[in-house]
């Protein structure tokens, strides 16, 4: 539950968060893949929970995160860590999204800058969407953060 955007309800928040963290975890344990070879992304809801998994302070740094649509939350019990080396991060927004707006994707950017994180951004000319040519700019961008071998 989001009561204000950018601000995540803390005692539905920290739950998922709990969980997902189990989760990937877990998927290192099971596959011996550790997180400097995973890169998390998601859209949306699934953005903001990327965010919250690649630079909370309790978790190790993935590989990359992929942010579309999204906001790095403020959410009291969760700390953001920008001070370790940050993991690249590519980020894609929509500049008409009247759900999560624009200037949370130019924020975030903004944010990871000026920690000295390296970021590729993208607005495009649409609503609360995936660009399917910003898709088409991942590709390249994954297999970098992922090098095969």
């Amino acid at each position: 539950m989001v009561r204000e955007l950018g601000y995540p309800d803390p005692d539905t928040f920290l739950p998922t968060y709990g969980l997902a963290s189990g989760w990937l975890d877990a998927l290192t344990e099971e596959t011996g893949i550790p997180p400097e070879r995973t890169v998390l992304g998601g859209f949306s809801q699934g953005a903001v929970m990327s965010y919250a998994l690649g630079l909370g302070a309790d978790r190790p740094r993935p590989a990359g995160i992929a942010a579309l649509s999204g906001f790095i939350p403020t959410v009291d019990g969760l700390e953001i860590d920008l001070e370790r080396a940050l993991p690249p991060v590519a980020i894609g927004h929509g500049a008409y999204d009247p759900v999560i707006g624009v200037e949370w994707g130019r924020r975030a950017k903004e944010t990871l800058e000026r920690a000295g994180g390296k970021v590729l951004y993208r607005e495009s000319p649409l609503p609360h969407t995936v660009d399917p040519s910003f898709l088409a700019d991942l590709v390249p961008w994954l297999a970098g953060r992922v090098p095969s071998g």
